[in-house]
């Protein structure tokens, strides 16, 4: 099965055949939609919100509209009398001349709900550039010091999905099992499911990668989303099958009692044993009470590091007294990945004495020496600032840390009194009285360095930390040894910084700074800073920075990235407005790029609701693809699209006016005219031309916008910007123009396609472009030559 199918796969309906699925809107009728008032937790199939009656009346947006010339009928008419010739002639260019028309006319009256649409998918646009534009251009200064530890940010983006062979590979051929390696094995090659128990970077993951290799008999390890409920496992969702290994990771506690536990565990091992395939799950969260007895619960031990180590530069060709050198000065407190990234470095040549001392309790001990003295506020605020904004410029920072200090001074009662003190019940004031000149201080500062950033021809000087791993340390340093009247503090400081000033290199500092926090104190983070300020109460930036924290999270690691996507859900299920628009937001990025079908779920469920919110919902789904396409995530978008056609193939056979119907052409629209990240081209011709194997899917949406009337004028110019983007997109321009027709013109009516080519040929005769006039007639060549 390859990855289009595999995708495709897990959005079919439950009872509907593999392979059985409806091509929109030419070919049979769909399967019936999912009840009014759907589970949102359904599968990404399902239609929450759809309209039964709706969906099951036979469709008319297909049917020509009463005005419209059938070419076949008065074709056989002219050939039983001639005379009837002139008179097909001319209901022909009769018409030809209304599509004109009602073209023009519908292209001069957008829509309010369109300009809205729009102005809301600039947002997200916006935000996504900014985001993705930093982490490539700063990512040093955001003292993160490799993000999932390695040194290259995003080098696995997509959480679900298919896990290739290169990266099954990847782990397998440099793995160490740790003692209870057998013991899994066995539990997994009895029960066919196994449940892996331990925190955060004790290589849960690669063993579980490890142990479906030693069990299962398929070729192909599905990593499965950690939203997956037990519900949904036990009853097929997603078809597990025969020979393949299944990866849950970091699975979300579901709150069950140990009573109900075992069962829940009996129906989910029963459904894989029944499919006979493996499923390994691996949680941060142990079972309250008894662990069940149908399905086992190991904890999950680390494996030596210094045999990973030696494992791991032994390969990559290092002398073995490098190999010696470098586990002799392996550090204590050192995580797995740390211990990889570390390998990795040695192995391209880098001193181990010096690499070790940015990993493990190597790159704590001068954080926590520094904190073991006594620290002023002035000194407390000079290392909380560089937390949260990283990469500042000498002034930006002084203002940043004068702006801190007052919020700071209730926590330090030995601070000198005088005209910058606190007032009595605690609000700031101006800031309290220094004992030393700021910039003077910073410099001596052990853990604060200067460094230049270029800009072209010019530089300036920012202040970072010393090593980029220090921030990390700095952050559990300032919540081990500070109160509640000092994070009070920082949590008024940030709130007021984020919501009055409009930076959004700041904001992107303060995101990642909360998601380290995160690590230390997640509760801290979510009630201080993600709940409110995702509610508004700072504002749309402050809304924008609550999606931020949750990208980067994603980008730190797996378990938080797992507990990102669980924070968005809730916003998403919320009946606060406020926490559903930044869940929009969230799935519309990085979050959406991690969990795709989580997002396409939850971006649908919000679709479904009436009002202004279905527009943002449709925006936010419309910049996921065009996430996706700039960080070339196939699997994801294949994802996305397939779901749109099933969507298009249930709605597009309805015969009423629903919302859900005039909100799927909307969502279908706005993702087939999204622009590209980078080039700002229609990401359906930079598809085109990077996964030809798209083409089809691509005409089964195109033609469901051109039969549906209120959208065809809008789709015929749309259709003509992809056509004139092709030669920057394809090399071979003019064999994807007619592989394009060819999938429009299968997936139309045979009444129809000679409707396109006059409104098509029309607009591109109205065109300078004569490229763009030879592609387009080779497009619609093409179509017209389908064959029904």
């Amino acid at each position: 099965m390859n990855e289009e199918q595999q995708h495709e796969q897990q959005q079919e309906r439950p009872g509907t055949p593999a392979g059985e699925q409806w091509t929109a809107p030419a070919s049979a009728p769909p399967p019936a939609a999912a009840g009014a008032g759907a589970d949102p937790g359904a599968d990404p199939g399902a239609d929450p919100g759809a309209d039964p009656d709706a969906a099951g009346a036979e469709a008319k947006d297909t049917a020509a509209p009463e005005n419209t010339v059938n070419p076949e009928k008065d074709t056989a008419a002219a050939k039983k009398d001639p005379a009837a010739k002139k008179d097909t002639a001319a209901k022909k260019d009769t018409a030809a001349r209304k599509d004109e028309t009602a073209a023009e006319k519908d292209a001069s009256a957008a829509s309010a709900a369109e300009k809205a649409e729009r102005a809301a998918q600039v947002q997200h646009n916006n935000v996504n550039q900014h985001f993705y534009g930093s982490l490539d251009a700063r990512h040093a200064h955001f003292g993160i010091g490799g993000i999932g530890g390695t040194d290259t940010p995003n080098t696995r983006r997509r959480a679900i999905g298919r896990l290739d062979a290169g990266e099954a590979d990847a782990v397998l051929e440099s793995y160490v099992a740790p003692p209870c390696f057998e013991e899994a094995v066995r539990a997994l090659r009895q029960d066919g499911v196994v449940v892996l128990v331990g925190p955060p970077g004790t290589g849960k993951r690669s063993g579980a990668v490890a142990l479906l290799d030693a069990v299962a008999d398929g070729a192909e390890y599905v990593v499965l989303s950690p939203g997956r409920s037990l519900e949904e496992l036990a009853t097929g969702r997603p078809a597990f099958e025969k020979g393949n290994g299944y990866v849950l990771l970091d699975r979300m506690n579901e709150g069950s009692s140990s009573g109900t536990a075992d069962f829940d565990w009996r129906r989910v091992r029963d459904a894989v044993r029944e499919q006979g395939a493996h499923l390994v799950v691996t949680t941060v969260h142990t079972v309250d009470g008894e662990p069940p007895e149908s399905v086992r619960h190991l904890t999950w031990q680390v494996p030596a590091l210094a045999d990973v180590l030696r494992v791991r530069l032994r390969k990559a060709g290092c002398a073995e007294s490098t190999v010696e050198q470098a586990v002799g000065l392996l550090p204590a407190g050192c995580r797995i990945a740390e211990a990889v990234a570390a390998a990795d470095r040695i192995a391209r040549g880098a001193d181990p004495a010096g690499v070790w001392q940015e990993y493990g309790s190597s790159a704590a001990h001068p954080v926590r020496d520094w904190f073991a003295a006594e620290r002023s506020l002035q000194e407390a605020a000079e290392v909380t600032t560089l937390a949260f904004v990283i990469g500042a410029g000498r002034r930006d920072f002084e203002l940043c840390q004068e702006g801190l200090e007052p919020y700071l001074a209730p926590a330090f009662p030995q601070t000198p009194t005088g005209p910058g003190t606190a007032t009595a019940d605690g609000a700031p004031a101006a800031a309290p009285r220094r004992t030393v000149d700021r910039r003077r201080s910073l410099a001596r500062n052990d853990l604060v360095a200067t460094e230049a950033q270029k800009h072209g021809a010019l530089s300036r000087t920012v202040l970072v930390f010393r090593s980029p791993q220090y921030r990390q340390w700095v952050l559990e340093e300032l919540w081990a040894n500070h109160s509640t009247d000092y994070w009070d503090g920082v949590r008024d400081w940030l709130t007021d910084m984020v919501r009055t000033v409009p930076d959004p290199d700041l904001q992107m500092s303060v995101a990642s700074g909360l998601a380290l926090l995160a690590r230390p104190a997640f509760d801290e983070v979510a009630e201080s800073y993600l709940h409110p300020w995702a509610r508004g109460t700072a504002g749309p930036l402050g809304q924008s920075t609550a999606t931020m924290v949750l990208w980067w999270m994603c980008l730190l690691d797996e378990n938080l990235g797992a507990t990102a996507l669980a924070v968005a859900r809730g916003w998403a299920q919320s009946r606060d407005p406020g926490l559903r628009s930044t869940a929009m937001a969230a799935f519309g990025g990085e979050l959406g790029v991690r969990f795709p079908s989580d997002a396409v779920k939850w971006l649908w469920h919000l679709i479904s609701r009436a009002g202004d919110e279905s527009a943002e919902a449709v925006s936010a789904l419309a910049a996921l693809v065009a996430v996706q396409v700039a960080s070339r995530e196939n699997a994801g978008v294949v994802f996305v699209f397939a779901a749109l056609a099933h969507r298009m193939g249930v709605q597009g056979r309805t015969g009423a006016a629903t919302h859900l119907k005039e909100a799927t052409f909307d969502a279908v629209q706005a993702v087939l005219t999204v622009r590209d990240l980078g080039s700002k081209r229609p990401v359906c011709a930079v598809l085109a031309g990077r996964r030809p194997q798209l083409i089809d899917r691509f005409g089964q949406l195109w033609a469901g916008l051109l039969c549906n009337r209120p959208r065809r004028a809008s789709a015929l110019r749309d259709l003509h910007d992809t056509l004139r983007a092709l030669p920057a997109t394809c090399e071979k321009p003019e064999a994807i123009a007619g592989r394009f027709g060819r999938a429009v013109g299968a997936a139309l009516p045979a009444d129809e396609r000679p409707l396109l080519d006059r409104a098509l040929r029309a607009m591109a005769a109205r065109s300078d472009d004569t490229v763009a006039a030879a592609l387009t007639e080779t497009f619609l060549t093409a179509v017209l030559s389908t064959e029904d």
